[in-house]
């Protein structure tokens, strides 16, 4: 917001210090809408929760997740849980992680839009992630198919090497003199 101002003062002042008045020329378009303060400081603690996070054992993780969930749901708390679930990494918990992040970033509370930039983060984070683990699984499966592919061609190999062993052996032109 400071900066709009110190702006919007810098434009005034040169529009006056201006020696001959502008007849043709159109308005400047108009400024866009900022958006609500953004208030740094309320990303600090979370930031400071998400490497504890990080330090504790799973069944701490697993009281975190019981303490989180008596919890009132704010925009704090939903960026906790969605943090705590984005690294227990169970069935299903990046997509509820997720969809946390999603409500947070949708409210026009206060307090959620001093999130936001944070909150995006965490959900592009755990989207790329996402798409690495579907992209895992594909080569995964493209690794079996390999395998399972490499492994028939080694039977037929062997299988046409036994038929080669169990012929009879040719006479070569040489024997029949």
């Amino acid at each position: 917001m400071r900066r709009a101002w110190t702006g919007l003062l810098a434009a005034v002042l040169l529009a006056a210090c201006a020696t001959q008045p502008a007849l043709d020329v159109p308005p400047p378009p108009a400024a866009p809408e900022v958006e609500a303060e953004v208030d740094a400081s309320a990303m600090l603690p979370l930031l400071a929760y998400f490497q504890r996070l990080h330090r504790m054992s799973a069944q701490e993780l697993v009281r975190e997740r019981n303490v989180l969930a008596t919890l009132p749901p704010s925009p704090a708390t939903q960026v906790r849980l969605a943090m705590l679930l984005g690294l227990v990494r169970g069935p299903m918990d990046i997509y509820r992680a997720l969809a946390l992040l999603e409500t947070v970033l949708k409210s026009g509370d206060p307090a959620a839009v001093s999130l936001h930039p944070l909150v995006r983060i965490l959900a592009n984070q755990y989207q790329e992630r996402l798409k690495l683990e579907m992209q895992n699984e594909k080569l995964a499966q493209h690794l079996k198919e390999s395998q399972r592919r490499s492994s028939e061609l080694q039977e037929k190999l062997d299988a046409l090497a036994d038929i080669e062993r169990s012929l009879p052996v040719r006479p070569t032109a040489g024997e029949n003199l």
